[in-house]
């Protein structure tokens, strides 16, 4: 019952239909099988089987009061749980210690009684958007198994684990779309929040300048009483906005450049959804958005940051790179203290130009991806295709990131087909009315 949704599993377990025990056996014998063991790094089958247990004795004696008790969720490896060694998907973390504390992130997902099923797979330090690592193993997207379809990442292994029903929700990281891509290529609600809603202490960092942490879940609600939990609040969702009520902003820029059939004809049909049940949709073309691939086009903020935390590591350990991360990551060295400034003053001019061209207007409406999920034997030796599918999954949701806005993709196809995303971008530090908005969406979408 793990795919019900939060709050369907909070009141089975309220009504005694479920127990903590159940839900975790559950997701441990899910972790075994298929892509279990690609999927998950290491697995905490004895701890969730004695949190569980813990967790069940209090409800019935009537001392549990925490709603979410006794689900299982999984966590991105980069994220310290005291007693585990923090890799982030490397070989080069390998020999570090374990980490003396849980990450802020971890504690408070804890701390509303979640329990940990594991720790997930993950594009190698988190740098790539389609979910490959090829020191761990690349788990494969629900969708087409037999042919084999990449994850997308970097959170890949997490929202394998949620689709494969191993977790409820997973918790993974967002810099240029490492939680939305994963979850438009598996079928999820992906969210990403303004950058300093949630801590970033003691998760392994990218980008500094660019990074968030969000859940990745079966819904919107199930997304915002996560991230309630994880910007420190006790677990609130929100009610669902009157679509009637909504403006979007749909940008005619290359987001919609290179769309396959599948998305074009899913959106499509989203659209037409949304515009029945009352949505305004303004096609308009963003002229700013135009600006972002001359911006980025020595590697940006995710290359400058990532070298300057990584030099070190790669003098000692650049052996055990990743050859596609190193390279990406190398490119940092190559930017200068003025490019850097350069680029923080082109991101806050673009900041405020769209944050005026978005007035009136209560979030952007974009396909999350343009394409659906490649077959993975397609970047086999093939470094080529490897950079130009990695730029084009990346391309639409890394302009939350630069903007610093929050951003959800929420799924838009039917569910026997191919999985679509739909990404919904709104204001920063309006986090909780894209909730609302989204959820309104949603309803559309799934009535």
């Amino acid at each position: 019952m793990l795919d019900q949704g939060l709050g369907a599993i909070a009141a089975a377990l309220a009504a005694g239909k479920t127990t903590a025990a159940e839900l975790v056996e559950s997701s441990l014998d899910a972790a075994t099988r298929d892509q279990g063991p690609t999927a998950i790094m290491t697995l905490h089958a004895g701890r969730a089987r004695a949190e569980a247990e813990a967790i069940d004795a209090m409800r019935k004696a009537g001392r549990e009061a925490r709603p979410l008790a006794g689900i299982p969720f999984t966590i991105k490896d980069l994220f310290d749980e005291q007693g585990h060694v923090t890799t982030a998907g490397s070989k080069a973390l390998s020999d570090t210690a374990p980490a003396a504390a849980d990450a802020p992130a971890v504690a408070r997902l804890r701390r509303a009684g979640l329990v940990i099923i594991g720790r997930t797979v993950m594009t190698e330090f988190a740098y790539s958007g389609l979910g490959l690592n090829p020191h761990y193993g690349t788990p494969l997207s629900p969708w087409d198994r037999q042919t084999g379809r990449i994850p997308g990442g970097s959170t890949s292994g997490g929202a394998v684990s949620v689709a494969d029903g191993m977790a409820a929700a997973t918790l993974g990281t967002d810099t240029g779309g490492s939680c939305r891509i994963p979850a438009a290529f598996c079928g999820l609600t992906g969210f990403k929040p303004t950058q300093a809603r949630v801590p970033l202490t003691g998760a392994t960092p990218l980008s500094h300048s660019l990074d968030s942490i969000g859940p990745l879940a079966w819904g919107v609600d199930c997304c915002a009483t996560l991230d309630d939990i994880l910007a420190g609040g006790i677990g609130q969702s929100e009610l669902p906005r009157d679509p009637r009520s909504m403006t979007f902003l749909a940008p005619t820029n290359s987001m919609l450049d290179g769309m396959d059939d599948t998305v074009a004809a899913a959106m499509d049909a989203a659209r037409q959804r949304l515009t029945a049940a009352g949505v305004r949709i303004v096609d308009t073309h963003l002229p700013e958005l135009d600006e972002l691939p001359g911006i980025n086009a020595a590697g940006g903020f995710a290359a400058a940051d990532s070298f300057a935390w990584h030099r070190d590591l790669i003098a000692r350990r650049g052996e055990t790179y990743d050859p596609r991360v190193i390279g990406r990551i190398q490119r940092g060295a190559a930017i200068s203290a003025a490019d850097y400034i350069d680029l923080m003053q082109a991101r806050q001019a673009m900041m405020q130009s769209v944050a005026l061209a978005m007035r009136g207007y209560d979030a952007m409406l974009t396909p999350t991806v343009p394409v659906v999920p490649p077959a993975l034997h397609t970047f086999d030796g093939d470094d080529d295709a490897y950079t130009t599918r990695n730029l084009l999954c990346l391309r639409n949701p890394s302009v939350g990131n630069f903007l610093n806005c929050p951003s959800i993709s929420l799924p838009c196809h039917h569910p026997d087909e191919a999985p679509v995303g739909l990404m919904l971008t709104g204001l920063q530090n309006h986090d909780r009315v894209l909730f609302q908005v989204a959820a309104g969406v949603e309803a559309v979408l799934r009535g």
